[in-house]
């Protein structure tokens, strides 16, 4: 003997879809739409919750060709070591980054080179700045044992001269 399910209710609309105009079917379908939209975004959050994450700063996304006249000095930070490191980052965006050698053939300069360079002479702030650059990139990069190799490890300056820009600011809130 075959029985027959009950019947399922139906959803029934005092008013009919072809009464109501046009904006207010939009309105309504928007409604809807933005209550799937935020019951997908909840399941996408439940279901990615265990996934690691890592962070993605702006500038290692969008890049835009530097020249010196599109990018002036900024000004210096008050404290030696902090203003030799953002000298130094200036001196990578104008002039260029290079891995393998402390100087190319163009001039381009390595994060050593750069921060040699710029400490004109004085070997004490350079070694400051570099310890303090050191600082910054184990924050980060746990297993680098120097600057040059870090440098090295990199096929684009982005990384690198993110991290000089960090040492800056490190040094600068140590009031180095």
């Amino acid at each position: 003997m075959l029985t027959h399910a009950p019947p399922q209710p139906t959803a029934t609309s005092p008013v009919s879809n072809s009464e109501l105009s046009l904006e207010a079917r939009l309105a309504a379908t928007d409604a809807a739409m933005t209550i799937r939209l935020e019951e997908a975004a909840v399941a996408h959050e439940v279901r990615t919750a265990h996934l690691p994450t890592e962070t993605l700063y702006l500038e290692d996304v969008v890049t835009l060709p530097l020249t010196p006249t599109l990018t002036p000095p900024p000004a210096p930070y008050p404290t030696p070591v902090a203003a030799l490191l953002q000298r130094a980052h200036h001196r990578l965006l104008t002039g260029g980054w290079c891995t393998g050698a402390r100087v190319d053939a163009e001039g381009a300069r390595c994060l050593y080179g750069a921060i040699h360079i710029e400490a004109r002479g004085d070997q004490s702030l350079e070694s400051r700045g570099l310890q303090v650059l050191m600082d910054a990139i184990r924050r980060e990069f746990t297993d680098v044992d120097s600057v040059p190799s870090f440098n090295d490890g990199f096929a684009s300056g982005r990384i690198p001269m993110r991290m000089l820009d960090q040492a800056a600011g490190l040094a600068d809130a140590r009031g180095l």
